[in-house]
């Protein structure tokens, strides 16, 4: 088998926002008084430099600020972490720079700061055009101001920014999803990632879980906000995410095709792939801000480092690449893992006959049924 190079992105963790939303299980932490932005630079500097030796020669092809809220974080701050990654690392001359930011009053007035620096896409947590569901799911900002940051996103430049927007809220009827869609469009992102509210473990809504609304009417409320979408030129290619003018998230797709990527950052995860030496690995640092921000750099920072075993890495690479509406190249799982399609065939039989995987043999791309049960397609590989 000819080793074909394997893209690699870059993953930044900033830990902090405003206040800890009763939905969210990420590793977000409440900034009291406000976060330490000089130490946690130094820290994730020292990380990327430990990092390294695992990437020598490689180029990296996307850059993510994720949180928590990495856009609390000031634009001298975000440039002197982005200096310091050109200086270690080759990167694409048409490397895609994502920025998470929530659309709090302070922060838009960053927009263009962040422009200037470098970062040339915006993904902002708009979550719902509605009051009521915003002080359901504990935002910090209102409808006014998710209009004024799409807005805001417009006039300093972005032409390719995401809203983030949730469906399945607590109540919520067809109708009230249809016009958060609605607002959205009106607002002319490039991209949109629709995701459905689910209760996860360790969430204060776990703890006291709202009424959601029940299965018919999410599905509902996702098959009338597609028949929007695509109306208006919204191509959906993830089962969460639809673009226009092929805005489609370079990052997020180097995930979804198996791609390498660093994580730095508190509890940042990292993929790594030696196909060579027949080795992929996950790895992951600490958790808790306070530890990484003492440890970072050094052996004690790495929260932990495991291969991906060779009876894992098949589902591991279907878990991803199935969620594409057009799915991959059947060659990219040979190409991704190191191994042979053909001993997943009884599995890859299975989900064709219950019409849930295409028929071409050439791609393994999931039917609309596939995508609608996704799950169940997915269990066919378990």
């Amino acid at each position: 088998m000819i080793l074909k190079p394997i893209p690699l992105a870059l993953y930044i963790h900033i830990p902090w926002c405003v206040r800890k939303c009763p939905y969210c299980d990420f590793n977000s932490h409440e900034a009291l008084v406000s976060a330490p932005e000089q130490a946690y630079v130094d820290a994730l500097l020292a990380d990327l430099e430990q990092d390294l030796p695992r990437v020598w020669g490689r180029r990296i092809s996307s850059v993510f600020f994720g949180g928590g809220t990495p856009s609390l974080f000031s634009a001298e701050s975000l440039e002197r972490l982005l200096s310091g990654l050109r200086a270690r690392l080759p990167l694409r001359p048409d490397l895609e720079v994502t920025l998470e930011a929530n659309p709090g009053t302070v922060e838009r007035g960053k927009f263009a700061e962040f422009r200037e620096i470098g970062i040339n896409r915006l993904s902002i947590g708009i979550q719902s055009f509605s009051d009521d569901q915003l002080q359901r799911l504990g935002r910090v900002h209102d409808r006014r101001d998710a209009f004024a940051a799409a807005e805001a996103a417009h006039a300093t430049g972005f032409e390719n920014f995401n809203l983030d927007l949730m469906f399945g809220l607590p109540g919520q009827t067809v109708e009230q999803a249809d016009a958060d869609i609605a607002n959205a469009i009106a607002l002319q992102p490039a991209h949109l990632s629709y995701y459905q509210l689910t209760i996860e473990p360790n969430t204060a809504f776990h703890h006291s879980p709202p009424i959601l609304p029940d299965d018919e009417t999410a599905d509902a409320i996702q098959q009338s906000a597609q028949a929007q979408l695509a109306q208006q030129g919204y191509q959906r290619y993830e089962v969460s995410a639809y673009a226009r003018d092929n805005r489609r998230c370079q990052h997020n797709l180097n995930y979804w095709e198996f791609g390498d990527y660093l994580g730095i950052g508190a509890g940042a995860h990292g993929k790594l792939s030696d196909l060579a030496a027949g080795r992929i690995n996950r790895l992951w640092k600490i958790k808790h801000p306070r530890d990484y921000l003492e440890r970072a750099g050094t052996p004690a920072g790495i929260g932990g480092d495991n291969r991906i075993g060779e009876a894992d890495l098949p589902v591991e690479f279907l878990l991803n690449a199935l969620r594409l509406v057009e799915g991959v190249p059947a060659a990219l799982f040979g190409e991704r893992t190191g191994l042979a399609l053909t001993a997943l065939e009884p599995s890859l039989s299975r989900a064709r006959e219950r019409g849930l995987l295409a028929a071409n043999p050439e791609r393994l791309r999931p039917t609309e049924l596939g995508l609608r049960f996704l799950n169940d397609l997915l269990q066919q590989f378990l």
